[in-house]
């Protein structure tokens, strides 16, 4: 501090103290809604515990897959995954692992998020509002908690905005084929940053150095599957490049009708986030292109996103799942929308000089900042009620029955699911995936209706059956096939994707020893 005023460093520790003790506050009000709603501490998603199925098979040498000794490309975000085994191995609990490891990356989004929109220009407080924004937008605050990749793809691209924007190029390529190893979306950045190279040996080069980082994962999805992407996208798409890829039909009708849907879903999705989130950022798009920032083509990817999953790989929208598929995208969009924010000329402009910054008068730009801070609280009630639905749904129905599987069922059961996360992290055991993300011999029969599924089951012979009977009514219904054993109805469902899970005993099972034939010679019996 000089004369009074407080030095550069000293003002930087005083803004990230604010974020920390934000951050902490954000985190505070999701764990008592937690504890409230779920009276114990989880995962909003089936997916989390399929990290930590896979993580915890790989950390005790039993290979990346779901089930041991099977190695297999399930994760659409192997680097979370790996991250987890790492942690695992070390020593830590999964559920521990998860959870720290998911505010360690949400703590630093916020932190990078805060750095990247004072190096694109704005002001302190537009870019302390930026971080904050980080902090307190529900999506990424459910992200840290979740067990999924948000916070790490979050952080990664937040790294890679602030490369870009202080030009380190090559940095920002690593950072962004990593950032795709966390959430294969973030793809589209890899090709923009190629784009803004502004010369084709310059592009190819970053490209190149993004595509080397996805190389070893590439090549295990080759091995395992056949496929470049890993099986969850294959088993997931409904069209677009990769449904044509798949064989699908109507690929490329599916993947035109849904890029407006998806545009649409995507603005609906950001006034959501913040009511002032689409006006900052078409304001400091143009403020980027306008200066010229280094940042503007990456920023393209703020409207192209929804675009580019349509024609590439439409699934489900942006706003699916909170988001997670599109939450990678928020840093980003914080700090273009600082730029917006500050009302200045951004560096770089000629007539402001090259560090030049300025900000509205500040009895304006108090109110405003207090305006947007309480858009920002005013969803964050809502968004911790919903985490605690979700991991009070899950805890009760998936986990639950994981145990019971656990509990109930022989060592060397083989089990038929159609979640299989918590089910095989808590069941431990042998599992087929009948929606075809671990169990890739089920997708020609997924691709041929109910009546296919059935055949599968009758080919595979699982002793047991575990599923949402209303997404397999015909299969439900074969009381030759299968016999109730229990059941769990939610009161509430918020996340599941049915209202009631059932666990069946299959004819296979009921018959030991001398078992019903199976497969091939099932239908030679019945001749």
């Amino acid at each position: 501090m000089t004369d009074g005023v407080p030095s550069r460093a000293f003002r930087r520790r005083a803004d990230d103290a604010v974020l920390l003790a934000s951050a902490a506050v954000v985190l505070t009000g999701f764990v008592f809604a937690e504890h409230r709603l779920a009276g114990t501490v989880g995962l909003p998603l089936d997916d989390g515990w399929i990290h930590l199925r896979v993580a915890t098979n790989l950390a005790h040498g039993r290979g990346f897959g779901i089930n041991p000794g099977e190695p297999l490309a399930v994760s659409t975000a192997p680097l979370w995954t790996l991250g987890l085994a790492g942690a695992i191995r070390l020593g830590l609990p999964g559920l521990v692992a998860t959870k720290i490891l998911g505010v360690a990356g949400y703590l630093g989004t916020a932190l990078l998020t805060r750095r990247a929109a004072l190096a694109v220009g704005a002001g302190r407080g537009a870019a302390l509002a930026a971080a904050l924004g980080a902090v307190g937008l529900g999506r990424l605050a459910w992200g840290a908690l979740s067990g999924m990749e948000v916070p790490l793809a979050a952080a990664l691209v937040a790294g890679a905005v602030l490369a870009v924007l202080r030009m380190r190029p090559w940095l920002a390529s690593l950072l962004l084929g990593l950032a795709t190893l966390a959430r294969p979306e973030a793809g589209l950045f890899v090709a923009l940053h190629g784009v803004a190279a502004g010369r084709v040996r310059a592009g190819l080069g970053r490209v190149t150095l993004a595509g080397l980082v996805l190389a070893p994962a590439v090549a295990f999805n080759l091995a395992t599957t056949g496929r470049v992407v890993p099986l969850p996208a294959a088993a997931k798409v409904e069209g677009g490049l990769l449904g044509r890829a798949e064989g699908l039909s109507g690929a490329w009708r599916i993947g035109a009708t849904r890029t407006v849907a998806y545009l649409g879903e995507w603005i609906r999705l950001l006034l959501a986030d913040h009511w002032a989130l689409p006006v900052l950022l078409a304001v400091g798009l143009i403020v980027l292109f306008r200066r010229r920032s280094a940042l503007r083509w990456l920023g393209l990817a703020l409207v192209l996103h929804p675009l580019a999953t349509a024609v590439v790989a439409p699934y489900r929208g942006p706003a699916f799942q909170t988001g997670r598929y599109s939450s990678h995208l928020l840093p980003l969009a914080l700090v273009v929308g600082a730029a917006g924010l500050s009302w200045a000329p951004l560096p770089g402009d000629p007539a402001a000089g090259a560090t030049r910054t300025m900000e509205p008068p500040r009895l304006a730009a108090a109110t405003l900042m207090v305006v947007l801070a309480l858009g920002l609280v005013g969803r964050l009630g809502p968004a911790a009620r919903a985490y605690g639905w979700g991991v009070q749904n899950i805890d009760a129905m998936q986990v639950a029955l994981g145990r019971w599987v656990a509990r109930e069922t022989p060592p060397d059961a083989l089990v038929a699911v159609n979640d299989i996360g918590a089910l095989s992290y808590f069941g431990d055991r042998r599992i087929l995936d009948l929606m075809g993300l671990a169990t890739p011999a089920v997708l020609p029969y997924r691709r041929a209706g109910p009546a296919g599924v059935t055949r599968f089951v009758e080919a595979r012979c699982p002793d047991y059956v575990v599923i949402f009977p209303e997404w397999f009514p015909e299969l439900a219904a074969r009381d030759d096939l299968l016999f109730p054993v229990t059941r769990v109805r939610l009161a509430h469902n918020a996340v599941a994707g049915g209202v009631e899970m059932a666990v069946y005993e299959t004819v296979w099972r009921r018959e030991r020893p001398g078992r019903r034939p199976c497969g091939e010679t099932l239908a030679q019996a019945q001749r």
